[in-house]
């Protein structure tokens, strides 16, 4: 079967099973957006009130910035897949809690497991703790981390600063831009690994 579909279907099947509380508060489930053969899997934390309203995530204020920054490596959002440790907005766009996060974990793992992609990129330190715990954001961003995920397997993470964090923060947001740029090189550079294996 077409992985556009089952992906489609994987969505489908989680939504309609989803008894999280945040669902008394928000709009709608935002399961996330693009290809289902990408190369490149970006995660957020949680949709925000642009993102409720819509179902798309990333589509704010941040999502713009994040947009521009994906034109710069000559990539769009089809040519990616776009979504949320949380796939309900927290009120009030508090940060989602331990037990939300754990709630949609298996939602989260298993999109992964079905795209299959190259790299795997976290936005902001709650999408990274969220698949390596205990890693300090100013750290690790703008390095890949070869991970054994738990319920995932064997995976390539990117760690990033959230666009949210730095787009009103200057060296934040230069930080980003340079990470951001090393995108293409690291996909490239894995691809050749692989070849090698």
């Amino acid at each position: 079967m077409d992985k556009t579909l089952l992906l489609q279907q994987l969505n489908d099947q989680f939504a309609k099973k989803c008894q999280s509380k945040l669902l008394a508060t928000c709009q709608r489930i935002v399961p996330g957006t693009g290809s289902a053969n990408a190369e490149i899997v970006f995660i957020g934390e949680a949709p925000g009130k642009k993102e409720d309203e819509t179902g798309v995530p990333f589509v704010g204020a941040a999502g713009k910035f994040l947009d521009q920054m994906l034109a710069t490596i000559k990539l769009s959002r089809q040519n990616i897949y776009i979504t949320n440790i949380v796939k309900c907005r927290p009120p009030e766009n508090r940060d989602p809690l331990p037990e939300e996060i754990a709630e949609f974990w298996p939602w989260l793992a298993e999109q992964i497991k079905l795209i299959q992609p190259k790299i795997v990129v976290t936005l902001g330190r709650h999408s990274l703790s969220s698949l390596i715990p205990n890693q300090k954001m100013s750290e690790v961003h703008g390095t890949v981390i070869h991970q054994d995920v738990p319920s995932i397997g064997k995976i390539h993470i990117y760690a990033l600063y959230h666009p949210a964090a730095a787009l009103y923060n200057g060296s934040m947001r230069q930080t980003l831009i340079n990470d951001f740029q090393k995108i293409p090189t690291i996909i490239k550079t894995i691809i050749n690994q692989e070849k090698i294996k």
